[in-house]
């Protein structure tokens, strides 16, 4: 069996999918992407389809090695996420041919079921209240929002207040049982940071994320030691590598993203290199159907593994959703806030190959916001 064809294809509201084709007939499935930057990711992926197309697609720990160490300048956050996407269809194809699903392939399932959490409140949160009322009456056990919109360096009471407020109403609705985590978002400074997760302690956060910028990795120690609130980051780390500083210095949970960080192959690396530092993975997953089933099988596969993001009903979901491109909805049918596990082959997931030809035909151009300061300056989003 060799592989015959790679194609790419642009889905709203913001993904991109690959279709790996054999000359067997068997069709793999994966999702690369960076969001607001596909373009690039979709050249990358042409560039790495060179050394895909001919060879036997069963060899996947070897084609990775290539995608990923085969170029004199590797790494970052295009190459990284075309790399995944490929891995992603390379393991589906793997399951597909020997009818397992590619948890069986890793080894095995460790659980069951796999608890997820609901996105509520936007980019700059509101109405709280209302939102996580309706995931709790959807069944979820868990939600996650930002904390807030943009922050001045050094924030005003006010700005600090709203965050808390937040945090208040989000446990007042949940009561003890539930969990909220709550996202920083990379906008709050390390100083706001050092100042607010203090104040955030008597409404436990299930995890408090991203509090600084990656580039910001030197204030994380202190970070964790500032509060007892369990830190989490990862989504703009791509290699296991990048997660070993954060782990040494005390994060209690990594985020990596199967659609940035390597795929299969490296994602369940980052998950063993966790595991060494006491430390549990909640994989990084605003994105689509493909992405979600990859996640799923290392999820299902992974002793340490916490809890899973899901982009449906999420806030970026404007001109499409997540189920719009599959044929069948059962793998993503939540019970009780968890999806269960399925013996479906491959990724078990079923792709709409003609949704997503249209959706492709009318392509999308996301482009993440660019948020400024009253006095014109830039600010992050």
């Amino acid at each position: 069996m060799k592989i015959a064809r790679i194609e790419t294809f642009l889905a709203p509201p913001r993904w991109m999918f690959v279709r790996v084709e054999t000359d067997e007939g068997v069709v793999g499935w994966g999702e690369p992407v960076v969001e607001g930057r596909a373009e690039p990711v979709r050249a990358a992926v042409e560039v790495l389809a060179e050394h895909l197309i001919g060879q036997d697609p069963l060899r996947v720990e070897d084609h990775w090695q290539v995608m990923t160490k085969g170029g004199f300048y590797r790494g970052g956050p295009v190459l990284s996420s075309a790399a995944a996407g490929l891995d992603q269809a390379l393991w589906d194809i793997k399951g597909k041919t020997y009818g397992q699903p590619v948890h069986q392939l890793l080894g095995g399932p460790v659980r069951e079921r796999i608890r997820a959490y609901a996105w509520v409140g936007g980019d700059e949160p509101s109405e709280v209240r209302d939102a996580v009322n309706a995931q709790v009456e959807a069944g979820f056990t868990a939600v996650k929002m930002n904390a807030g919109g943009r922050m001045t360096p050094l924030a005003t009471r006010e700005e600090v207040r709203a965050c808390l407020s937040r945090a208040e109403t989000a446990r007042e609705v949940l009561g003890d049982e539930r969990d909220f985590a709550l996202d920083f978002h990379g906008r709050v400074s390390p100083a706001n940071a050092r100042r607010m997760l203090p104040l955030l302690a008597e409404y436990a956060p299930l995890f408090v994320e991203e509090p600084v910028l990656s580039e910001h990795m030197h204030a994380v120690p202190d970070l964790v030691n500032a509060s007892n609130i369990p830190i989490a980051l990862g989504e703009r780390l791509f290699t296991r590598r990048e997660f070993l500083a954060p782990l040494e210095a005390g994060v209690a949970v990594v985020q990596p993203d199967i659609s940035h960080a390597g795929g299969i192959s490296e994602l369940r690396r980052i998950a063993a290199l966790a595991e060494m530092y006491g430390a549990h993975i909640a994989p990084h997953c605003p994105l689509g159907p493909v992405a979600l089933a990859a996640s799923l099988q290392v999820a299902f596969t992974t002793p340490n593994f916490l809890i899973q993001e899901q982009s449906i009903g999420i806030h970026y979901n404007k001109d499409a959703e997540l189920l719009d491109y599959v044929t069948d909805r059962e793998p993503f049918r939540f019970v009780g806030g968890s999806l269960l596990r399925t013996e479906r082959p491959g990724l078990g997931v079923d792709i709409d190959e003609a949704a997503v030809r249209a959706a492709d035909a009318r392509g999308h151009a996301w482009r993440n916001p660019v948020w400024r300061y009253e006095d014109g300056s830039f600010a992050e989003w």
